[in-house]
């Protein structure tokens, strides 16, 4: 690259950059290694803009695009082009406004979700550890431009493209640019042995995951001009389809099956007896079209849209909109402890020696091998364990000031170790560790007996702990893990993190709606046990990374089912929790906020993460709590079955009284001269029912509904459908037979009877549908959900008595129709219900039945885990 400069001010490019020593760099930049001041990256900002990608926004075309997008909305318009052309301009015209008006109708209410939704993601922030002014501080993201300079630590997602000023042991998770699962290995120089090709090893890219290690970085490109934004500039993210949307794509290949079915025959039956092919075709359209629930989308997206907006109302996030659905669905929650359990405010405690009294050299060690970093506005930087060792009372800057940091090896979660090397004000250099204390004693020289009891003392009573010790390293250059070994242990470290005086009442609550909460923790098995009996959890059996190693995939699954807490686990056992959990047939979700979550977050079919977690763990998670309570979740999941159960029960409306229609039309057309109803006349009566169908998502629904988790069932739909469609075709025939037979309509007379009983019947029904119970009795509806439903059937039944009767081929219908109708509707209603009882109490019978296989199924999971036991003792993973 020979032109070190852009054509934008302050930017270089990153090839250059990596190529070109750190000094030259800041200098080309306009930057200094403590970074710019907050004067110049606000010009800097507002010449750049905002660090974000270009991201799609949600556009009005875009989701016009996906309402037409229906092949058979296009055939239809395209017959009724055809009729207009051929003489029926008045026909074709009024197909065409109420295929606009349904078109209309689902735009309106999508785009708005959309909208709506959109907003809810502004809410989500990451911010980096920059330098400005010379200090560090938290700044979001999309406020870094070029010059920024900004410190890189475990579990950050690289907000910028950058150049390396410092590293320690830092590589990077490269898989979102490359593919590559390996982490690529970074440093300050570039590689010698590159020659002439570009070598990018000094330079983190935007995207990328700090997978180990630490380093410092000027920002060199920003936006969607960094490698990262012009990949992903004009590209959709396909993310993996949820249960949801399987069931959804399932239930629309219920349709179009027998909707094919259907229409084909419709068509034939009419073109047999010699009807006009135009008026064939376009009757059998109308029809698939009348059948085909075009709401169900809006429906959906209302529902979802509504229920993301309840939750963040609740402080709960929804970064993609069908898993509230799925979140309602979850059996199993597995979760940390800190932060649910916990209050999650982490403080210092004390500093203690190996024999339990207090050692102010434990404290000073502890400060002195510390990520974190003390500024005129607190610590920053570091884990929490870090911050909190400086809110110790003799915890100061000056305190540490005489030491001066040669090297570190930084944190990482396989060691749970950081050192430093250090010069201290007198006496040699000193390699001083600090992590887990069974970690540290791993290494350590000489332990005294009475430390382990001190240790063990300090787990039972709840206590989180971490040892320190060190050793004199006079001829170590830079440290290494493989320099931390033959230390003396100089003491522990506690720190108190109180439990949640709701935390008890929050599982209950969870457990109440069918959900089993499992603790999964890297912390000791002892504090988390004392921990679970403080909130009032029972712990029923509990398990160690080291027990996870012992069981196969066969013996874990037989575990799971009966253990509490998982401890000490590392985040591939995590994630292995959570993958056997799911291969078991069970729907899974998962709460982490840590580096080592992303994995098991991933993994889960719900990943639950916090506002405060590390970037890489929010953006792994699928809902993001503002406040990490489980009290909070169970209303999520008791959201999520509530919209579930609206969703369904538009399907449900659409299986019975549509695909009711569809038997009621071919029947007729076997024995009628004429066309029971005009195509428009068909269009109108599927929007005025649509309408009707819009107040749903407000719906209310019974408590036996929302106690239990509940997924999609394409069979219980198919059944549902072939019980209550032909209910309803009967009650068709009644009305063609009272039509024809007591009062000898015309044609007119007869699709006018036709469309006010067909409307009324396939709207009132949804009063019985909605619930199990008895209606209105035993459940209420909502006021939307008792007003919409009965005013779209009376404008039905005005509409042949209107000045649009005419244009719509309707005519005035006389007084004792409307009689008989009346009698007709309670009837059907009265049958609709006893049918109802009758097909909940067989849906019943098959549920106990399916319970009874799933109790034979985990005993046979269970002996077999027990006879590999027995022949093999603990096990060894396969």
């Amino acid at each position: 690259m020979n032109d070190a400069r852009s054509d934008e001010p302050q930017a270089v490019d990153l090839a250059w950059a990596a190529q070109h020593t750190p000094a030259d760099v800041l200098a080309a930049l306009g930057s200094s290694p403590a970074g710019l001041s907050s004067a110049s990256a606000a010009d800097r900002l507002r010449s750049h803009g905002p660090n974000v990608l270009a991201a799609s926004n949600v556009t009005a075309l875009d989701v016009l695009v996906r309402q037409l997008r229906n092949p058979l909305l296009i055939l239809l318009l395209s017959a009724a082009g055809v009729s207009a052309a051929t003489g029926d301009v008045t026909d074709g015209a009024i197909i065409a406004a109420i295929v606009v008006l349904s078109v209309g109708l689902g735009f309106v209410n999508e785009y708005r979700s959309e909208v709506a939704v959109a907003a809810l993601h502004d809410d989500i922030h990451h911010d980096a550890l920059a330098w400005r002014d010379g200090t560090q501080r938290r700044v979001d993201v999309r406020d870094l431009v070029p010059g920024d300079v900004v410190d890189l630590r475990v579990g950050d997602v690289v907000a910028a493209d950058m150049r390396l000023l410092d590293a320690h042991q830092l590589e990077c998770d490269e898989a979102v640019l490359t593919g590559e699962s390996m982490s690529a290995v970074k440093s300050v120089a570039p590689d010698p042995a590159g020659g002439s090709e570009v070598d990018l090893t000094a330079a983190a890219f935007m995207g990328t995951v700090v997978h180990q290690g630490s380093g410092r970085a000027v920002v060199v490109r920003t936006g969607s001009a960094t490698a990262f934004g012009k990949v992903a500039v004009g590209l959709t993210e396909r993310r993996s389809e949820t249960a949801f949307q399987t069931g959804l794509r399932s239930f629309s290949r219920l349709l179009v099956k027998v909707a094919a079915v259907l229409t084909t025959s419709i068509f034939l039956i009419n073109v047999a007896f010699s009807r006009p092919l135009i008026d064939a075709l376009l009757f059998s359209l109308a029809i698939a079209i009348g059948i085909t629930p075009q709401l169900l989308p809006a429906i959906v997206s209302v529902s979802l849209a509504t229920g993301s907006r309840q939750l963040a109302r609740r402080k709960v996030l929804v970064k993609r909109l069908v898993t509230i659905e799925d979140l309602g669905n979850i059996e199993v929650l597995f979760t940390d402890k800190t932060g649910t359990l916990t209050e999650g405010a982490i403080t210092y405690d004390t500093a203690l020696d190996s024999f339990g009294q207090s050692s102010p050299a434990s404290l000073l060690l502890g400060l002195v091998c510390n990520e974190a970093t003390m500024t005129a506005e607190g610590p920053v930087g570091g884990n929490a364990l870090d911050v909190a060792l400086w809110s110790a009372p003799a915890a100061s800057v000056g305190a540490v000031a005489g030491y001066e940091r040669l090297g570190i090896v930084p944190f990482d979660h396989e060691r749970q170790l950081v050192s430093v090397l250090v010069r201290p004000p007198t006496g040699p250099t000193q390699l001083v560790t600090k992590g887990a204390p069974e970690a540290v004693l791993a290494r350590c020289i000489a332990v005294p007996a009475e430390a382990t009891r001190v240790l063990e003392g300090l787990f039972a009573a709840g206590a989180r702990v971490v040892a320190v010790a060190s050793r004199d390293a006079p001829d170590l250059g830079s440290p290494g893990p493989v320099d931390e070994s033959d230390l003396l242990l100089a003491g522990f470290i506690t720190f108190v993190d109180r439990p949640k005086a709701d935390a008890g009442t929050s599982i209950a609550k969870l457990n109440k709606l069918g959900i089993a909460v499992k603790i999964i923790t890297g912390d000791n098995a002892t504090v988390a046990a004392k921990v679970c009996r403080d909130v009032g959890v029972v712990v029923d059996q509990i398990l160690t990374g080291v027990d996870l190693d012992r069981l196969d995939d066969d013996a874990l699954a037989a575990a799971i089912v009966h253990t509490t807490v998982f401890a000490r686990v590392s985040p591939e056992q995590k994630s292995r929790i959570i993958k056997i959990a799911r291969r078991a047939g069970a729907d899974v979700a998962f709460l982490g906020d840590g580096v080592n979550d992303a994995v098991a977050l991933h993994a889960a079919d719900v990943g639950i993460s916090v506002d405060s977690a590390t970037d890489v763990a929010k953006d792994a998670a699928d809902i993001v709590l503002l406040d990490k309570d489980l009290g909070v979740l169970a209303e999520g999941v008791m959201e999520g079955r509530r919209i579930f159960a609206n969703t369904l029960k538009y399907v449900l409306m659409a299986t019975s009284s549509n695909f009711g229609n569809m038997f009621s039309a071919a029947g007729a057309s076997l024995f009628l001269t004429f066309l029971p109803m005009l195509p428009s006349q068909i269009l109108l009566n599927n929007l005025l029912y649509d309408v009707g169908q819009l107040a749903i998502p407000t719906d209310r629904v019974d408590p036996e509904i929302v106690a239990r988790p509940a997924a999609w069932d394409i069979k219980f739909v198919r059944r549902f459908m072939a019980t209550f469609g032909p209910v309803s075709s009967v009650f068709d025939f009644m009305t063609f037979f009272v039509m024809l037979a007591v009062l000898h309509a015309n044609h007119a007379e007869f699709r006018s009877g036709w469309f006010v009983e067909s409307l009324a019947t396939q709207t009132l029904v949804v009063f019985l549908i909605r619930t199990r119970r008895i209606p209105f009795y035993r459940s209420r509806p909502s006021l939307a959900m008792l007003i919409t439903p009965p005013v779209c059937a009376l404008i039905g039944a005005i509409l042949p008595f209107s000045p649009l009767a005419d244009i719509l081929g309707f005519t005035v219908l006389p007084l004792s129709f409307f009689l008989i109708l009346l009698g007709m509707i309670l009837t059907y209603l009265v049958l609709v219900e006893f049918a109802k009882g009758r097909f909940y109490a067989a849906q019943a019978d098959s549920e106990r039945k399916g319970r009874t296989h799933t109790e034979r199924l985990e005993h046979r999971i269970r002996r077999r885990a027990h006879r590999f036991t027995r022949h093999h003792g603990p096990g060894t993973r396969r």
